[in-house]
Formats: structure tokens, sequence, C-alpha cells
């Protein structure tokens, strides 16, 4: 059986050596390809910091936060509920750095690195269309995936769309999905890398590189 889970977090900001924090972590399963939906993990965090200009992105407030739980409080069900999967997040590196910040305040020495292996779907789309647009809104349209709920950014239902855009990337779901395979071509690029074992195609996980760090720290001065 394979189990993948498709993750993402609302955070606070872009750089948790800042003070970020995770203020929403969603998570949507797939089971041998099958998104199962009775089997999700949703959860609002409490950041212990004002949310800031961020609320612009996702919409979530100070007042809505008001007496949820810490992280410290859910972190052991978070981490019961991944563990020993594959984690597919778009941007793998910003969800992780955010999740790991926060394991380290916990006091833990535990990385999600070292709990799942990492597949990073901003990675696979660069391989299989290079110089295209490569955020959700483009791969929802590219895979003709209705994203119409999606006004604001919400970790579970990003979740949920990039579940069916990591299905249709990597050959689709038959019932729903026309097939279209994934790519292999690695360019000979040298990066650092963790290869993911899969029945479609060895993916890698490539770390952003300089040009697209300094990009993502100006999100939100230039939206």
């Amino acid at each position: 059986m394979e189990r993948l889970i498709v993750l993402d977090t609302e955070t606070t900001g872009i750089e948790p050596s800042e003070g970020h924090r995770i203020i929403e972590i969603g998570c949507t399963e797939i089971i041998d390809r099958e998104i199962t939906e009775n089997n999700e993990y949703h959860q609002y965090i409490q950041p212990e910091r004002n949310v800031g200009d961020s609320v612009r992105i996702h919409g979530i407030t100070d007042k809505f936060l008001t007496g949820k739980p810490k992280f410290e409080e859910v972190v052991s069900e978070f981490m019961d509920y991944i563990r020993g999967a594959t984690l597919v997040i778009h941007n793998a590196p910003f969800d992780l750095g955010f999740l790991n910040h926060e394991l380290k305040l916990f006091g833990s020495e535990e990385r999600i690195e070292d709990t799942c292996t990492i597949i990073d779907s901003l990675v696979l789309s660069k391989q299989q269309r290079p110089g295209t647009l490569h955020n959700l809104d483009s791969l929802c349209r590219r895979f003709e995936i209705d994203s119409s709920a999606r006004t604001v950014h919400g970790a579970l239902l990003d979740a949920q769309i990039l579940a069916q855009v990591y299905l249709a990337m990597t050959g689709g779901q038959s019932t729903l999905f026309s097939t279209e395979q994934s790519s292999d071509d690695q360019n000979g690029a040298k990066h650092k890398v963790i290869r993911v074992k899969s029945d479609l195609a060895k993916i890698k996980l490539v770390y952003a590189n300089a040009e697209e760090i300094e990009a993502h720290k100006t999100y939100f001065t230039s939206t």
C-alpha cells in the first residue's frame, strides 16, 4: 500500500528565523492513488503573535485564532498522522522550514525529513514543463481542476486541490483525469536530492535556488 499525504501550511510570514509561525496545517490522504477524503488532518494553531499583513493572503485573523491550540498541544497527533508516509508539498522547503522550526521550538530534535519521504510538486512541475508557470492556480488551469473555492489561501483547501493536481501530473485517476505521464528528465543539473520510490518514476526533490528563494521573500510585498 502506497500512502501519500498532501500537506500545506499557512503562516504569519515567510521567514521562521524572523519569528513567524504556523497558523494552519491541512493534509489530504492518498492511498494507492485514490484520494480517501475521510482521513484528512486539519488544525488551526495559535501562533502566539499577530498575523500581521499575512491576513491578506489567507484571511485568518487574530480574533479567529483566539483560543486555538498551540503547536505543542497538537504536535503528537500531527506527527502520528504523517509518520512513515510520503509527503507531497508544493515548494517543500518553505513548509518543511516552518514545521521543523516549530518542532525545534517545542524542544524536539526530530525533523520531518527524518520521518517522511518528501516529494516537491513544484520541482516536479518544473521538470515536466520548464518555462511555464508553476503556482497552484496555473496548475489547476493546466489540468482543468476546479479551484473556484480558492478565494484566499487555505491549508486544507490547497492540500485538497494539490492532491488532484499531483495525481493529474503523475498519471491521474482513471475515473477523473486523462492520462498524462510524468517526465523523468533531470536535465543533468546538480542539486541536493532525495530519491523517492514510486511505481511511476523516480522523482527528485530539488531545493530552490538563490534566485527562487529571493523571489519568494518578496511575495508579500509584491502581491
